[in-house]
């Protein structure tokens, strides 16, 4: 695997867990945790993340088996979930509620599906049976882009407060677009397979 193909999944799988786009969501979800707690539900919601990826990297292909699945499903349903998120992205809704303010989030919703989503777990079940053979390149891959989303957002307050409402609206917008080019993209492969298997 060459270095621009890592770089090129790198920067997939980071657009993908959308660290930038989950900012906004992070400080609504712990806004009544105080501050010094803050920083480390951020990390343990991320190392469960990362368990859960790593998960999925290591053992995806006897998930994929038990359930019958094969790249053409995974790459369309990855491609269609991804689709849905892309689209909340670039027109987000005040009514969708994903946790109660007055409680300390535990999994739901921060590690589970904000970070570790359907779209980044479909994703890397998608790695594993495109080059089964090369899961230590994958485990590189996944640690780079979970580690870049530890950085962004442990400074997620900082963030937000230099880039604004509209800054951090306007970044979430952009990244929706990109990934609605991705998610069409992977829809396109699978059905491309479907077609030519």
């Amino acid at each position: 695997m060459s270095l621009t193909e890592i770089v090129s999944a790198v920067i997939t799988l980071t657009l993908v867990m959308d660290p930038l786009g989950n900012i906004p969501l992070f400080i609504s979800v712990l806004k009544n945790v105080k501050e010094e707690k803050r920083k480390r539900i951020i990390i343990r919601e991320l190392f469960i993340a990362l368990g859960l990826m790593l998960f999925f990297l290591f053992f995806g292909k006897w998930i994929v088996t038990l359930f019958s699945m094969d790249m053409v499903s995974l790459s369309v349903s990855g491609g269609i979930v991804l689709f849905l998120i892309a689209l909340s992205m670039i027109f987000p809704s005040k009514e969708n509620s994903i946790v109660d303010p007055k409680e300390e989030p535990f999994i739901v919703p921060l590690a589970i599906p904000l970070i570790a989503g359907p779209s980044v777990l479909s994703m890397i079940l998608i790695y594993n049976m495109k080059d089964p053979g090369n899961i230590p390149t994958w485990f590189l891959i996944v640690i780079i882009s979970w580690l870049i989303n530890v950085l962004i957002l442990s400074f997620s307050s900082k963030i937000a407060k230099f880039l604004g409402e509209k800054g951090m609206n306007a970044i979430e917008r952009l990244m929706g677009m990109v990934l609605i080019t991705i998610s069409v993209q992977m829809i396109l492969n699978g059905i491309k397979k479907f077609i030519y298997g």
